[in-house]
């Protein structure tokens, strides 16, 4: 029977979905996303409400506990949320807090007058994304627990009543969430020690001396974070890899109408920027109109310094603001009561009139600063002069990469072999270790859609090297042309010349070091290539098992598994490197969609990645020995 189709739109079409329903089709609208990250997030909801609480002066402690049967439970010393009744809905005020969107305690800035959870929705969506979830209480004495059955809760079943289980010491308050994240709307339910732990150290960097703890019952880790030296300890520990020009960082921390500046600042002799910025203790990753005003005010002092100690002549060029943050390493945390965030994940601050507030703050402490320590601002001023130098010297070899066109083939290095669609999203870059490889990945490849470009052993560590040296090298300079997007402030997404750019590497040592070195690059000179998903690891196979038929095998716990399925006579190759396959070989394990393995870089924690490519990659020798025996243990040997 045909299907008919529908063609009046009635009142009965308008469906109407309770808070949580939709919450639950429209996970990503709250929490970015249903797999690891949208779990984590869950955590940071709730934690985020006991910061409110320590940021308000009422919060000392905070307790995070992972659990053997995937729950999670967020403790803080607070106080408590409200549980009597509500006037408007006639319930507990915990039941609405948990239950109704945009219901809080944070849009009137009476009970907070700065706070993270700004959208009046963290509790809910735990709520709406768990199978259940139970709040405990402590309030005037006694101990109140509500409980919440998410599929009793859509069905229409009355709630649990708010239950009074004991009673407590007077001076006791706070809340204690437990929830259990539901299986059917994220990817994963495993909760990762690592990853909450990152978080978890930002948030007590910034909020001084308050005290957090985080215990894993599911592997028996624990750690503690409490920092009573705040941004100063922050800044600092960012730049524990790093050699810097000056002992203590430069802070300073002034209030103006509702909103609180706290900066803390200290330059390494790296050529990197790391400027990280949070407002109310969330991690603005995109920036926002507080980090443009102390952009601005630093470039403006020091340019003025520099002049006025006549390090810079009249007759000189004014230094750039990439000249001036080569080396930084600052963090901005802002305290208003009334921001302005792009999304509910908030990444990106939009508040037009802090840009003046934080540029007025900063520039008048930076100019002051200056003035009482010369000593200080002589070495930053010094650092800018030469990365300025360095700038003019490479700025030939910057717009001659420029200049080079994105499809002329006239511009295009003479070693890539190009494909022939132009079509972006369909094409792919494949980005290969040694001649050999390159030569079987050429016979190999589809010609529309793929294009190859061999490197000749190990790239520059671009870590350890100033841009006018990275430019000068073939290699790097063939690597951005063949992209075709720029680098740096002259970086255009728009440009890219392949939907997907591949790493393909033997599985050898040398061929992770060569991986190494190119996310080295990426991450330094085109992060935005991989914040967007366009960077890929080729997985290539280590063995190939043939009995009647070929069988490719990635790890030595798989070829157990298979030789142990197939029986005896076996024929096993240990593969040393790609250049070892044959095009059909190399065809059908790395390159072909249908059968290939292939990884998608993605940057989970911006610090964590700074920190480890300043630990692997850095000029500092002591950092990367403790990691490589703290890691040992973890390594493949392939002996």
């Amino acid at each position: 029977m045909a299907e008919v189709k529908k063609t009046n739109y009635t009142a009965e079409d308008i469906k109407a979905l309770s808070d949580l329903q939709h919450v639950r089709q429209r996970p990503a609208m709250y929490i970015g996303s249903t797999g690891k990250e949208g779990l984590h997030h869950l955590v940071y909801e709730v934690v985020d409400n006991a910061v409110d609480e320590a940021m308000s002066g009422f919060c000392t402690k905070v307790n995070v506990t992972l659990h053997k049967d995937g729950s999670a439970t967020i403790e803080d010393n607070g106080r408590g949320i409200p549980v009597d009744i509500h006037p408007v809905f006639k319930k507990p005020a915990i039941e609405i807090v948990l239950t109704k969107l945009h219901a809080g305690g944070k849009f009137d800035n009476k009970a907070y007058t700065v706070s993270g959870g700004l959208h009046g929705v963290g509790l809910r969506v735990v709520t709406a994304l768990s199978t259940k979830i139970i709040a405990e209480i402590k309030r005037d004495g006694k101990v109140h627990v509500q409980e919440i059955k998410v599929a009793d809760y859509l069905s229409g079943k009355p709630n649990p009543p708010l239950k009074t289980i004991g009673k407590c010491d007077e001076k006791e308050t706070g809340t204690k969430i437990t929830f259990w994240p539901d299986k059917e709307i994220f990817s994963t339910t495993n909760f990762d020690f690592t990853t909450l732990a990152t978080r978890l150290r930002e948030i007590a960097f910034l909020n001084a001396g308050l005290e957090i703890n985080l215990v894993d019952e599911r592997t028996n880790k624990k750690e503690k974070f409490q920092y009573t030296g705040g941004l100063i300890e922050f800044v600092k520990w960012l730049n524990r890899t790093k050699e810097t020009l000056y002992q203590k960082p430069i802070y300073f921390k002034k209030t103006t109408d509702h909103t609180i500046v706290e900066a803390a600042i200290q330059y390494n002799t790296s050529y990197q920027e790391n400027i990280y910025g949070f407002v109310n203790t969330i991690n603005t990753v995109e920036g926002g109109t507080h980090i443009i005003g102390f952009k601005t005010a630093l470039t403006r002092v020091i340019n003025d310094y520099a002049r006025k100690q006549n390090m810079l002549k009249e007759k000189d060029e004014g230094l750039t603001g990439d000249d001036i943050r080569e080396g930084l390493t600052a963090v901005i945390s802002l305290r208003i009561s009334k921001p302005q965030f792009e999304g509910q994940t908030k990444t990106k601050l939009g508040n037009s009139e802090v840009k003046g507030v934080v540029d007025s703050i900063a520039s008048a402490f930076l100019s002051e600063f200056f003035e009482e320590n010369p000593a200080v601002a002589k070495k930053i001023v010094a650092k800018a002069i030469e990365s300025a130098k360095a700038r003019l010297a490479a700025k030939k070899a910057k717009e001659l990469v420029r200049r080079k066109s994105a499809f002329g083939a006239g511009g295009l290095p003479g070693k890539l072999a190009d494909c022939s669609s132009r079509k972006k999203e369909e094409t792919e870059l494949f980005i290969v270790e040694g001649e050999s490889a390159g030569g079987s990945a050429k016979q190999a490849r589809n010609k529309e859609y793929q294009a190859i470009l061999p490197l000749k052993g190990k790239i520059l560590n671009v870590e350890k090297a100033a841009l006018t040296k990275a430019l000068s090298s073939e290699e790097i300079s063939n690597l951005i042309t063949a992209i075709g997007t720029g680098i740096g402030e002259s970086f255009d997404i728009e440009k890219l010349r392949y939907g997907k750019v591949v790493i393909m590497t033997d599985a050898d040592v040398d061929g992770q070091h060569i991986k190494t070195l190119l996310l080295t690059f990426f991450y330094r000179y085109m992060p935005k290539l991989i914040e967007n998903g366009y960077v890929y690891i080729a997985v290539s196979p280590l063995y190939r098992v043939r009995k009647k038929e070929d069988y490719y095998v990635y790890s030595d716990e798989e070829l157990k598994s298979i030789l142990k399925r197939l029986g005896e006579n076996c024929d096993v190759q240990r593969f040393k490197g790609l250049g070892e396959m044959n095009p059909q070989q190399l065809w059908e394990t790395t390159m072909n969609p249908k059968t290939r393995i292939l990884k998608r870089v993605t940057i989970e924690d911006a610090i964590e990645a700074d920190t480890v490519f300043s630990i692997l990659m850095g000029v500092e020798v002591a950092p990367r020995k403790r990691f490589i025996i703290e890691h040992a243990h973890e390594a493949f040997l392939d002996v």
